[in-house]
């Protein structure tokens, strides 16, 4: 037998062994063209490009997709100028799935951001820039999309956060003197040293109980030793009429803290920037170290970075990404109409005081709410089978990851979320905009559920940064998720909080699992607060094997011993909690329903529980990647 004769007879062989089964490969890197044919040698620069040759290759029933599509997102930074759709003729099969794969851990970036250059001492005169701060800030033109400025809330240097212009320097906030809910206008001190005639673009950040709000400021008014402050529509009517949660006045723990931020006059601290609208500038005063002619400034430009969406009928399936990194979102709301939360970052669309309370599912129900669901960096929506594994997300303005609805059997395992805004991972539907929140929602179409999707693994480590009321991981209804063996700590809020809807009546939620994940140094900012909270009814739910521990002292809080390790809030019913370490028994169940097992839960829960508990051993590199308390801020303590 010749050679050419073995090597046919190999090919053979293997075909045979393989059943056939070859995958096609699409390539890209940042050196690629879109005018290539995606080979290894001759890249793609876009993965939008590659999607369209998968999607190409699946419409012509290529016999190379027959083991899958495999798209390598060769290592580098690629800049996204619009979000990357994927749409159900992009969906894979189980034998044919399509995935999404970059070269090395968190070294393929899909960034929704662009660089700032261009950077110089500035000089001049600068109206409004205090006198502290001259000689120290570098400017640059603010970036144009067409011949509008770049409306941006975020700025990173070298991928190090920067923090907007405020009135006091962080972490330190002010107290309000008091809240006219009938003329909707709040009165602070006057803070003589800084000059409060230029409100353009002014904002005000109040701490509430577990949530805090943003409010554009319309006019500052002053007398005397107090100013007082007027906002733009809708948050300010939304802000003076909603109950919960208002603004705190109390001569004993305080009253709501707050801090002004954006506009010049704050610009005095290194670390701090400024967009300045009117003249198109962007100004930063440098960190020490910090080299603005060397450094890389970024901010963002994209609101989502990625959206999977199908249709209820024709999800999409068996797509994954693996080792991609996520970074540069940006959140606008804020900016657009004002931020008043209602609670796990929901944000109120409506909401009021009833004067007479009760509606059919609640007799003492006094508030009504309608809610809006925040930007996410990466949205999913009417899929199955997909899979987040080995990714990053990172500089992230709100939500990292968001499975929103119509979505099941999913797999989030093994990623890195850093500093993110809002929540790191939410999952399944909230409140629809049309629907009061504290309505059960019980789909007829149980299509529309998140069910059966797995949160594994994953480290979630300074996520809440700038909406302090989100959460670590947020599930609404929710049925069959499992939410296993997650780390999460330094979060300003709650660690895990499962359901919606503060009702006992039986809705979409149930058999819903949170086992062995390892929450510490939660609520750094906030209280009424958790590491794992429940809301609502959910048969079947399972809450076991969890480490709870390290309770930060908020600063600001207005119940200072109003935390807990586990907390069963309104209408939490047939859950059961067993076999959670946590320090000691400091427990809540708050108008709770019927059902509800409480079972071996505290500091006598068996070491080998404990020490299970977190991300397993394939993943543990994570954690060479977490932050814990840089700031020595104290740990709350139960008293005895």
């Amino acid at each position: 037998m010749n050679i050419s004769r073995i090597i046919v007879f190999v090919l053979l062989l293997n075909i045979i062994l393989t059943d056939g089964v070859f995958a096609a490969e699409i390539w890209v890197a940042p050196n690629g063209s879109d005018k290539n044919n995606g080979t290894q040698q001759r890249p793609l620069a876009t993965v939008a490009m590659a999607l369209r040759k998968a999607r190409e290759l699946r419409r012509l029933s290529d016999p190379a997709v027959k083991g899958g599509i495999y798209i390598r997102v060769e290592q580098g930074i690629y800049q996204l100028t619009e979000t990357l759709f994927i749409r159900p003729e992009d969906s894979g099969t189980a034998d044919s799935p399509t995935i999404i794969e970059g070269a090395t851990e968190g070294q393929s970036i899909l960034s929704g951001g662009m660089n700032l250059s261009g950077w110089h001492k500035a000089t001049g005169n600068i109206p409004g820039l205090p006198n502290e701060a001259k000689g120290k800030v570098w400017v640059t033109d603010a970036p144009l999309i067409g011949n509008e400025a770049l409306q941006f809330r975020q700025l990173w240097v070298n991928d190090h956060k920067a923090t907007r212009a405020r009135g006091t320097d962080a972490p330190l906030m002010n107290r309000i003197l008091s809240w006219d809910h009938q003329t909707e206008t709040c009165w602070i001190p006057n803070p003589k040293s800084i000059d409060l005639t230029r409100v353009k673009g002014m904002e005000m950040f109040i701490h509430q109980w577990w949530a805090v709000a943003i409010l554009r400021i319309r006019s500052v008014e002053m007398q005397g030793d107090s100013a007082r402050l007027s906002f733009y529509q809708p948050e300010s009517r939304i802000q003076s009429e909603h109950p919960w949660p208002a603004p705190w006045m109390s001569k004993k723990t305080g009253n709501s803290a707050f801090y002004l931020s954006n506009t010049i006059q704050f610009l005095n601290q290194p670390g701090e920037w400024y967009l300045d609208t009117e003249h198109l500038k962007v100004y930063y005063i440098p960190r020490e170290g910090e080299n603005l002619q060397t450094a890389t400034v970024t901010v963002p430009i994209l609101e989502n970075i990625i959206k999977v969406e199908g249709t209820i009928d024709r999800p999409v399936s068996y797509v994954s990404f693996k080792n991609i990194s996520f970074q540069h979102s940006s959140w606008l709301r804020p900016s657009k109409a004002g931020l008043v939360p209602h609670q796990d970052g929901m944000y109120m669309l409506d909401a009021y005081k009833l004067k007479i309370p009760g509606t059919p599912d609640k007799k003492g129900l006094e508030n009504q709410a309608w809610v809006g669901r925040p930007a996410a960096a990466v949205e999913v929506a009417y899929a199955s089978h997909t899979t987040f594994d080995g990714c990053r997300f990172e500089h992230i303005a709100s939500t990292g990851l968001d499975y929103q609805r119509g979505t099941h059997d999913d797999e989030i395992k093994g990623n890195l979320f850093k500093d993110i805004g809002g929540t790191a991972i939410l999952a399944g539907v909230y409140s629809d905009e049309a629907q009061e929140v504290h309505l059960p929602y019980n789909p007829t179409d149980k299509r529309e559920i998140s069910t059966n999707e797995h949160i594994e693994n994953n480290l979630i480590t300074d996520a809440t940064n700038e909406d302090w009321g989100c959460v670590g991981i947020g599930a609404g209804y929710v049925k069959g998720i499992t939410i296993a063996h997650n780390e999460i700590c330094d979060v300003n809020y709650t660690g895990i909080s499962m359901g919606w809807g503060w009702t006992k009546t039986t809705n979409a939620m149930s058999d819903n699992r949170i086992t062995a994940n390892k929450i510490h140094h939660y609520a750094r900012n906030m209280y009424d607060v958790a590491g794992i909270y429940t809301l609502s009814a959910q048969p079947g739910t399972v809450i076991s094997n969890n480490y709870v521990d390290s309770i930060y002292k908020a600063p600001y809080a207005h119940d200072p011993e109003h935390w807990f390790y586990l907390y069963t809030d309104e209408g939490s019913s047939y859950i059961t909690l067993k076999n959670n370490w946590c320090p000691a028994e400091k427990f809540l169940r708050n108008a709770n329903g019927p059902g509800n097992v409480w079972e071996n839960n505290g500091p006598q829960v068996a070491a080998e529980i404990k020490n299970a508990a977190g991300v397993e051993a394939p993943y543990r590199y994570l954690l060479k990647y977490k932050t814990v308390n840089r700031e020595g801020q104290p740990i709350n303590h139960k008293l005895e």
